[in-house]
């Protein structure tokens, strides 16, 4: 059983977000930013979404403020930015620190089954990890790499557990 099913978010609007009731579901994890110049990959994540929930696909974006400040919005604001100017409706998170002594438990427990060239570090917005339907990080993903490149791998992995 992997220890990813133990670890939690929250939601923008504060409530919990267990990962739990994702077990079962192949999930991608990318940390997002509205001001960002990689930030018309909201739009392919949300593709992914689209295309792939029904078979058990689940993007979670967790926004982070910690690259050039390009998440300065509250949590709130942030999340209405996200549906209304990006037609955003996977699931968000608040927002998160994905380094440093406040990392999120999630992305510790990401960055430490998925290093980069031996380091742990997130390198800027929109890195993206994709897990299994056992709570394994799969794959890292720079984050230049557009979501629409990933399909193939999501596909690979829900074939997997039909």
């Amino acid at each position: 059983m992997s220890d990813f099913y133990n670890l939690e978010a929250k939601t923008p609007g504060g409530q919990p977000l267990p990962m739990e009731q994702y077990r079962g579901k192949v999930i991608l994890i990318a940390n997002t930013a509205t001001r960002c110049g990689l930030t018309p990959q909201l739009k392919g994540l949300e593709k992914l979404h689209n295309t792939f929930k029904d078979q058990g696909l689940n993007v979670i974006g967790f926004p982070c403020n910690q690259f050039a400040w390009q998440e300065p919005l509250s949590n709130k604001k942030m999340e209405e930015i996200c549906f209304n100017k990006h037609q955003v409706t996977f699931q968000l998170t608040e927002k998160v620190n994905v380094n440093g002594r406040n990392t999120h438990p999630i992305y510790k427990f990401l960055k430490n089954a998925k290093k980069e060239f031996f380091m742990s570090l997130i390198r800027w917005n929109f890195t993206k990890f994709l897990i299994d339907q056992e709570g394994n990080v799969i794959k890292r993903y720079a984050p230049r790499v557009l979501p629409k490149t990933i399909e193939n791998d999501i596909q690979s992995l829900l074939k997997s557990n039909t």
